[in-house]
Formats: structure tokens, sequence, C-alpha cells
């Protein structure tokens, strides 16, 4: 093979030598991965943190510890609480201020605990799904980024045979393998951005579930302490 024809195939050459749309187009790519890739590793840290902290709250909350305890534990460590233990501090404030007052409905008050919990719950929701969105934007544009950059860049390879009186395969092929370079990088952009958004939508969708549950027996716990 000769060497000099290896270099000019290479895929440093290849990128090089590419026109600058899609140069931009691959920039755009690279960059959308590696955020990606970034909010991927977050997100790890992040879902296994919060399944983490549920899991320890919940041993604690349904071994028998008094509420009073757990209230007071949960405003002391608040910037450490987990998703689990804010929603339970929220409720039970909410609770315990409401039920001071003398002469007020049963219903008013779960009403308002309830409240004061699903409030909380959808803070913590809207945090642990934060960046979602971006990787699913990612998942589904990068493709037809890439695509866009081989389409450009296979319609400059064939506007340069016009100036060619024969043309050959030789003439058309770094063009082409220019091009096709854009759409692998939309694709390494995308397959790792779908696949985790995917799981992550799941990690996310079982926490909100647990959330919920627990929710509701609270508040059934709750309803039991004022008959």
């Amino acid at each position: 093979m000769n060497p000099t024809l290896s270099h000019d195939m290479s895929v440093v050459s290849l990128i090089t030598g590419a026109s600058v749309l899609v140069q931009i187009v691959m920039l755009l790519l690279l960059l959308a991965s590696l955020l990606s890739w970034y909010y991927i590793f977050l997100k790890i840290f992040t879902l296994k943190r919060a399944t983490r902290l549920a899991d320890d709250f919940e041993r604690e909350f349904w071994s028998g510890s008094d509420l009073n305890e757990l209230y007071q534990r949960a405003v002391n460590s608040r910037s450490s609480a987990g998703s689990l233990e804010r929603i339970f501090e929220a409720g039970f404030r909410e609770f315990a201020k409401h039920k001071k007052q003398s002469g007020m409905d049963i219903s008013v008050l779960m009403d308002s605990t309830r409240r004061a919990m699903r409030a909380t719950y959808q803070r913590e929701m809207d945090r642990l799904e934060s960046h979602l969105a971006f990787l699913a934007s990612v998942g589904s544009v990068s493709p037809y980024v890439g695509l866009f950059g081989t389409v450009w860049g296979i319609m400059n390879a064939f506007r340069g045979l016009a100036n060619v009186a024969q043309a050959t395969l030789g003439h058309v092929a770094p063009g082409i393998a220019e091009a096709l370079i854009a759409t692998a990088m939309g694709l390494f952009a995308a397959i790792p951005a779908v696949v985790a958004y995917n799981r992550f939508a799941g990690d996310v969708n079982r926490l909100a579930t647990r959330f919920d549950s627990f929710m509701e027996e609270f508040s059934n716990i709750l309803q039991r302490q004022v008959h």
C-alpha cells in the first residue's frame, strides 16, 4: 500500500481536510458528546446517591423511630438530606403547624399536609430529572446533524469533479470519507445519550413511584394520629 495514500486517508487528515462547514458540524457533535458524557456521569452519581438515601431513610422510618426525632434530624441535616427525607420534613412540618390550631377539620389538615409534600416532591423530581432533556435532544438530533455534514461533504466531493477531465474513485473517495466521518460522529454522540436517557428515565420513574407510595402511607399514619 502506498504510504502517502494511507496518510492522506487517515482520520486526522480527513478531518483537517474537510470543508469548513463539515468541520463546524464535527466540532458541534464533539462538544455535544463531551457534555452528554459529563451529564451521564453526573446523573449516575446523583441517582445512586438519591436511591441510597431513600433506602436509609425508609429503613429508619419503618423501624419505628419517633416522628418528632426524625423531623428534628431532617431539619438539622437539611443540606445533606435525601429527597424522601425532605418530603417527610415538609409534610410533618405542615401537619404539626396546623394540628396546633384547635377546631381544624381533619380533611383540611390532611389536604394541607399532602399539598406541602406534593410541592416538595415536585421540586425533588425536577432536580432528579435535570439534564435528561439534554440527553434526549442529543440522542435524537445528533444523527441528523451528522447526516447534514455528510450530505454537504458528498455534495462538495461531486462538485469538485466538475473540473476533472476523467473522474475516478480516487478523486471522490477522500471527500466521501471526510463526509462519512460526520455521520460516524453523530452516531457516536447519539448512542450513549439514548442509552443513558432510557436508563436514567427508568431510575427516576422508580424513585417517583417510591415517593408516591411513601406520601400515601405517611398520610395514613398522620391521619390515624388525629383520630
